[in-house]
């Protein structure tokens, strides 16, 4: 019988998946609750920004390797790859991984194999067994189940689901077997085999320690802001020890990984995540220090001016050079300083989307021209074509001038 593979969710990790897949000979039905993702796709085309993405969509529409739908059909693969929000306070929320999982539970059969790649609690994945056992008590042991996260880069996600190792972690080991096997058809990193409930914590575990290595790159920039010293020197001059590797600072952290994953555990295990819970409050006033800073600008430019300045913030993507808004501490910044506005002009710029349905976008080299204060957000690579200008304010909260002190 022909391999069917049945992929929930078309978004930034779902549409790359299922074009790697179709690439690769296997067919593939996507599924995405909004109508005009699908319609987009069904016509070889994306609705996200990603390299190489396009053209591998298109190659595979045109073939009828991937079909877009809104409702999912009979397959022998299941992958749910849908977003984990928050409810109450910072709780994961699998409501998304439970309603996927309900749409395809009429159409398992014998022999079929479900796959989680949605970052999920520890017993998401026995959680989802337990409900389709309890729906489906025909099929009980009689299914293949895993867990298997990604751990991609936005801008490189193409190169790294291929490349990039896997860990694989089953209900059981004849399910950790079969899941293997279905990555190994299309990725050629080395696959390691866990349980499901170790795979589930290493997703978390990955981005909480990349959240608390930010974190401290983090309160270095305030602590040097506060000094007077150059961070983005420091840091470049720290690093060259042998046994030292400090990040970069930015605006905060974002993101639907590194900003997210960390509460997953601190929900869970309040009183054992100290560390990796002040992490997280770390970066996230780390954003509200961004905005203050420029509140702080915008007043001292009117005292020293006796006019409103004319304000350009830079970048409202979560990370440089991509167009993905989730999770943003950049947005975060931009609302901030939106929400005191007092009659001045501000210039919200952002190159890697077309337009934003609360911000009107202005030109990057427009902005950067007209405006008084630059505040950047972001590194992308367009604001390092800018050349430095004394006679602005610049509050360069993302190294774009690494040599200037901000």
């Amino acid at each position: 019988m022909e391999n069917k593979v049945i992929m929930m969710g078309l978004g930034y990790i779902g549409l790359p998946t299922a074009a790697l897949i179709a690439q690769k000979g296997t067919k593939v039905h996507g599924v995405d609750i909004n109508p005009k993702v699908v319609e987009i796709i069904n016509r070889g085309e994306i609705h996200i920004v990603e390299p190489e993405l396009a053209e591998i969509v298109k190659e595979a529409v045109e073939k009828n390797a991937l079909i877009a739908d809104t409702q999912p059909v009979s397959g022998n693969t299941y992958l749910i790859v849908v977003p984990t929000p928050f409810k109450g306070k910072n709780e994961p929320d699998i409501s998304f991984v439970e309603a996927a999982t309900n749409a395809i539970i009429p159409l398992l059969k014998e022999d079929d194999l479900y796959i989680i790649e949605s970052t999920s609690p520890i017993g998401t994945t026995e959680k989802m067994r337990d409900l389709i056992y309890t729906l489906r008590p025909e099929l009980e042991n009689k299914l293949f189940m895993a867990y298997c996260p990604e751990r991609v880069l936005p801008g490189n996600v193409m190169f790294e689901l291929v490349n990039n190792d896997r860990v694989i972690g089953g209900v059981d080991e004849a399910s950790t077997n079969k899941a293997v096997d279905f990555y190994a058809s299309y990725v050629s990193g080395t696959l390691h085999k866990t349980n499901a409930r170790t795979a589930e914590m290493c997703k978390l575990v990955e981005n909480s320690s990349r959240d608390v290595q930010i974190a401290f790159a983090n309160e270095l920039s305030l602590i040097c802001d506060k000094a007077e010293i150059n961070v983005w020197e420091l840091i470049e001059l720290a690093n060259k020890h042998p046994r030292v590797n400090i990040l970069q600072p930015g605006s905060g952290v974002g993101g639907h990984c590194i900003a997210v994953d960390p509460y997953f555990i601190v929900s869970d295990y309040p009183m054992e995540s100290k560390i990796i819970g002040a992490a997280r409050e770390i970066n996230n006033y780390k954003s509200f220090w961004c905005a203050e800073k420029v509140q702080v600008a915008k007043l001292k430019f009117e005292l020293e001016h006796g006019r409103k300045a004319k304000i350009a913030l830079m970048g409202l993507a979560f990370k440089p050079n991509i167009d993905d808004l989730r999770e943003s501490p950049a947005k975060y910044i931009a609302q901030k300083v939106l929400q005191n506005t007092n009659n001045e002009e501000y210039f919200i710029v952002e190159p890697n989307i077309e337009e934003h349905n609360v911000y009107k976008l202005s030109d990057y080299e427009d902005a950067y021209a007209s405006a008084d204060i630059v505040a950047f957000l972001v590194a992308h690579n367009e604001f390092k074509t800018l050349e430095y200008d004394k006679s602005k304010v610049i509050l360069d909260f993302a190294g774009v001038f690494k040599s200037h002190v901000a």
